[in-house]
């Protein structure tokens, strides 16, 4: 028997709804709450897990790739292959930053959120 189920995935930031704003339109979800530490993206139609982001005064963003800032955690999000460079442009517009691309070799390309936390975009 488990001990608990997986809850809420949290990032800190230094501005919540705006990161949340990010996420919505990456996963076509809905931002949701109305303080200003806390904001949460909830799935399409309020399926799939909840992504929240919390004020975090001082925020350093995590350095990718790095030893001395690891990244700590990241999110892939899973695209059909067919539809990677159409979700790399669409991902960039919104204000993510390429880090690391496939070149070919790779089935997964590394960029970073608006407020530097590191995510995949995954085929």
């Amino acid at each position: 028997m488990a001990i608990a189920t997986l809850g809420v995935t949290v990032l800190d930031c230094p501005e919540p709804r705006k990161l949340a704003g990010f996420y919505a339109a990456v996963l076509g979800g809905t931002v949701e709450g109305e303080r200003e530490d806390w904001v949460e993206v909830h799935g399409p139609g309020g399926r799939g897990r909840v992504l929240a982001f919390q004020r975090a005064e001082g925020y350093v963003p995590p350095q990718w790739p790095s030893e001395e800032h690891s990244q700590q955690l990241h999110l892939d999000f899973d695209v059909e292959q067919e539809r990677l460079e159409e979700a790399e442009r669409e991902v960039l517009a919104l204000g993510a930053k390429l880090v690391q691309g496939d070149e070919g070799k790779r089935d997964f390309r590394v960029y970073l959120d608006p407020a530097g936390h590191p995510f995949c975009l995954c085929f």
